[in-house]
């Protein structure tokens, strides 16, 4: 498969037959075998290329490991300032995704592992324009998302000035890369907050196979997928100039009442969602990847997917064709005051724009959806992601020096 800045991109051969196969079957396809190169090679040889019309971190699979950190500007930082420091994540991001060490603030963490499906990911809120002289150029895009009902969104865990996702196959290396790119943003940027979170390692099922949430359900089975044709248009921001080939993103960290969801019987849980938990086939029939049939009956005239189930809520034949590339990862933080587990999920989509994205269907969620119940949304972010980095570049170039 060729699609836009993806030829060149991904560059690995398969840890094992069953990554292999993942990688040549994958709708996003991880893994391509580089010529030359054994069938096999380890898990942490896996590269994904920081260069390209869109950034990385947004069409791959996700990894098994994830590191978010949002960062507000130092009080006085200029545009200059941010230039240098964009120029050296994108010196440095470039480095660590080729598994070469991270020049002077190399700190040792992973280095005996390859760049284990490295990327790195840079977004700006929108209160990174009006401190930088910038308002001009923020998109209308980036306006604050509505309140929506049953939030109880903690801001001091929400927004930021920038927002970097670091992704990889492997811990020690996404927690590296993090701690470099922090270390570098020194005197420009500070931490406003940090999350880590989880997903299935590449390998750990005999055949590829869609990841699973904390509650046991298959998540993510109709995302767009690049062969689609409207894949771009709904996934790749188009405009402002600066902003061509970026994407928008909404994050929320998303609390699963887990106590909860568990005493629940699975006929009982695959009903609110509306699909079989043992394989994600749709309650109306077939297999994961059949076409959800809202309108099938049961033999006693009911709905076989349940008016308030999860799939039937978010469809984007429900939201007037709404949908966005999610890329969620689950997160354990131990237990709350009350023992409850604080664990759920780190919530991540990719879109053209999130009003006629995310908006309209979680509007649609939080007025109907049975899974609501056993939800807690308690963080919010929204970010204008930036576009990709051409050979010779910088994060960011053409705002910063507009």
């Amino acid at each position: 498969m060729k699609y836009a800045g993806f030829s060149r991109r991904t560059l690995l051969g398969g840890a094992g037959a069953g990554l292999a196969a993942g990688a040549a079957a994958g709708a996003f396809g991880r893994a391509v075998a580089v010529p030359g190169q054994p069938h096999q090679v380890s898990l942490g040889a896996a590269r994904v290329d920081f260069h390209g019309p869109h950034q990385a971190g947004i069409v791959q699979p996700p990894q098994a490991r994830i590191e978010l950190l949002a960062l507000d500007l130092a009080p006085g930082a200029t545009r200059q300032a941010v230039q240098e420091l964009f120029k050296r994540w994108t010196r440095t991001a470039g480095d660590m995704a080729l598994g070469e060490p991270a020049d002077s603030h190399e700190n040792q963490i992973a280095l005996d592992a390859g760049p284990s499906s490295l990327t790195v990911t840079v977004g700006l809120g929108a209160t990174f324009f009006d401190k930088l002289g910038l308002a001009a150029h923020r998109p209308p895009q980036l306006a604050p998302l509505p309140d929506f009902p049953q939030d109880a969104i903690d801001r001091s865990r929400s927004d930021g000035d920038l927002l970097l996702q670091v992704c990889a196959d492997d811990a020690l290396v996404a927690y590296h890369a993090l701690r470099v790119l922090q270390q570098l943003a020194a005197g420009t940027a500070g931490t406003r907050w940090q999350m880590s979170g989880f997903s299935r390692s590449p390998g750990a099922t005999a055949q590829p196979r869609t990841g699973r949430n904390l509650m046991g359900q298959v998540d993510g089975t109709n995302n767009p997928k690049p062969t689609d044709p409207d894949f771009a248009a709904k996934v790749f921001a188009t405009g402002p100039d600066w902003l061509a080939g970026g994407s928008y993103l909404v994050f929320r960290r998303i609390r699963m009442l887990l106590d909860n969801w568990e005493q629940l019987p699975t006929d009982r849980q695959e009903r609110i969602v509306g699909r079989r938990k043992s394989d994600g086939a749709p309650l109306s029939g077939g297999t994961e990847t059949t076409p959800v049939d809202l309108g099938k009956q049961d033999p006693d005239g009911s709905l076989a997917v349940p008016a308030d189930a999860h799939v039937r809520i978010a469809a984007p034949a429900s939201n007037g064709g709404a949908a966005m590339l999610r890329r969620g990862f689950s997160y354990s933080d131990g237990v709350r005051p009350d023992g409850a587990p604080d664990a759920g999920l780190l919530f991540l989509a990719f879109q053209a724009d999130p009003a006629h994205g995310f908006v309209p269907v979680q509007r649609s969620l939080s007025r109907g959806d049975g899974l609501t119940t056993f939800l807690r949304h308690e963080a919010s972010g929204l970010y204008a992601v930036l576009p990709g980095v051409p050979d010779g570049g910088y994060l960011g170039q053409a705002l910063l020096e507009s």
